[in-house]
């Protein structure tokens, strides 16, 4: 299971070094390669981004952020990848792997990427994280490119007890869990402002929006 560091006083010349180290490990990650990806027709996890899979592209992008990185989904699929959690409650989409996440999760605030966000950046993430930590809402999700971003969010630990009962109630839709959690939306426009591009945002559903960001 995810496990957290703890953190020590440093006041040698080494201290900001250290600092920007100790933050790494206050944050997990996780990547949500689970899903029926019903429509590609195939796993998008698997599917070929440059010379990697789009799900080894999405953790080496997390493993920037943190060096507490775990994929959630099947294991027997995903296991060759690195540590997989799975869904406590399977096939009540990506809420389930929310939930688990939060659910196995060692630290409080954490992660929540999506598998078919191919040009998501690091940069982006750590700003994320550092916008969620100077903050107490529960949720913090960027609206941009359209809409919320659930899936490439920080979420509060305590939100997998909302997770639960919202699964538990037959709601799957993952907008719906910003009414029962305190939720900071970070607009377009700040994030525009802090030198990102929306088209970050861009993920993958279709055959035709695979090529389209592949060239």
């Amino acid at each position: 299971m995810p496990k957290s560091d703890t953190q020590t006083a440093n006041t040698g010349p080494l201290a900001k070094s250290d600092e920007r180290k100790a933050n790494r490990s206050l944050v997990t990650a996780f990547v949500l390669a689970g899903g029926r990806s019903s429509r590609m027709g195939a796993d998008k996890a698997l599917l070929d981004f440059g010379d990697m899979s789009l799900l080894q592209c999405a953790l080496q992008t997390a493993a920037a952020v943190t060096e507490n990185v775990y994929i959630v989904g099947a294991r027997e699929r995903y296991a060759s990848f690195g540590e997989v959690i799975e869904d406590i409650y399977p096939g009540c989409g990506p809420l389930s792997g929310i939930h688990a996440a939060l659910t196995a999760t060692c630290t409080d605030l954490n992660l929540i990427l999506s598998v078919d966000m191919p040009v998501m950046t690091a940069e982006f993430l750590s700003w994320l994280v550092q916008q969620a930590d100077q903050t107490k809402e529960l949720i913090v999700v960027p609206n941009a490119a359209g809409g919320l971003q659930p899936l490439c969010a920080t979420y509060r630990r305590s939100v997998a007890e909302l997770a639960a009962q919202a699964l538990l109630e037959g709601d799957y839709k993952i907008g719906h869990l910003f009414s029962r959690a305190s939720t900071h939306v970070i607009a377009e426009n700040e994030i525009v402002a802090a030198g990102f591009s929306p088209e970050i945002f861009q993920n993958i559903n279709t055959p035709e929006e695979y090529a389209r960001c592949r060239r």
